[in-house]
């Protein structure tokens, strides 16, 4: 009896995590890459990007092309925020799954988009981030925030990002939040000589965004206490090691209904 594959889309199949994610799906014998978006690079094999053998799947220019045609059950977007809300609507429409690995999504998208999936009685995934050392990492803080609540998140990445702070430090910022009670942190009289000194303002605390050459993606939660600090730091050191994240999300939302934000809420 042979099990049939799941069928992936990649949005952005010519960008360095689209790149991985290529690969990660030809390498995978219950995976079946179908179709690859890159609007500017012309019709060649999604294979080419890769640096891997002819996968017989030619590159679309829109999203609308690839899955029209494809027959998708799943699609992999790792893009820029301000495609990510089109992008996502359009695949629930067409009753594809998206796994979004992309950030820049409000509140007020997310709430929609999870409507759009439970209509279709289909599943997708919004994850700031599919480490699975960085989904630990968010989970140790939240648990730590519980003892010590005076709490400041610094991320690092590399200086052409687009967006700050990274949407990982936003969401170990939420799981903080659930945990630990507003408490606004400082001296209530400190003021910012130079505006930004102190870094973004969530419920309390500061999220402080660096953004340099040479950096690839690291984050650390810094807790103070009488006497004491604790550090909570995770580091990523290539692209290959999102991809066991990226394979576990497109087998397991082919079983879920709704829009699930957070990759944490699918690794038990």
């Amino acid at each position: 009896m042979t099990t049939e594959k799941i069928k992936v889309a990649v949005v952005g199949a010519s960008g360095r995590m689209g790149r991985e994610v290529v690969k990660m799906v030809l390498e995978d014998e219950a995976l079946q890459l179908v179709a690859a978006v890159a609007p500017s690079a012309g019709p060649v094999d999604a294979g080419i990007f890769a640096g891997v053998r002819e996968t017989g799947v030619t590159v679309s220019a829109t999203l609308e092309e690839a899955l029209a045609s494809a027959g998708a059950d799943v699609l992999v977007d790792f893009t820029v925020p301000q495609a990510a809300y089109s992008n996502a609507k359009k695949s629930i429409l067409h009753g594809v799954r998206p796994i979004m690995g992309t950030t820049g999504f409000t509140p007020e998208q997310i709430v929609e988009l999870d409507e759009l999936c439970k209509e279709r009685g289909i599943g997708g995934l919004i994850a700031p981030n599919f480490s699975i050392g960085a989904i630990l990492m968010m989970k140790f803080a939240a648990q730590a925030s519980k003892y010590m609540p005076h709490v400041e998140i610094i991320e690092y990445h590399g200086d052409q990002k687009l967006d700050a702070p990274s949407g990982t430090s936003i969401k170990t910022a939420e799981l903080i939040s659930q945990v630990r009670q507003e408490l606004r942190q400082g001296n209530p009289k400190e003021e910012e000589t130079i505006e930004g000194a102190r870094g973004g303002y969530y419920n309390g605390f500061r999220i402080h965004s660096v953004r340099l050459p040479g950096v690839f993606a690291q984050q650390e939660v810094i807790f103070g206490g009488h006497g004491q600090t604790l550090k909570i730091r995770h580091d990523s050191y290539d692209r290959a090691g999102y991809m066991p994240g990226v394979n576990l999300a497109v087998k397991k939302v082919m079983n879920y209904s709704g829009m699930i934000y957070g990759f944490e809420h699918i690794m038990d």
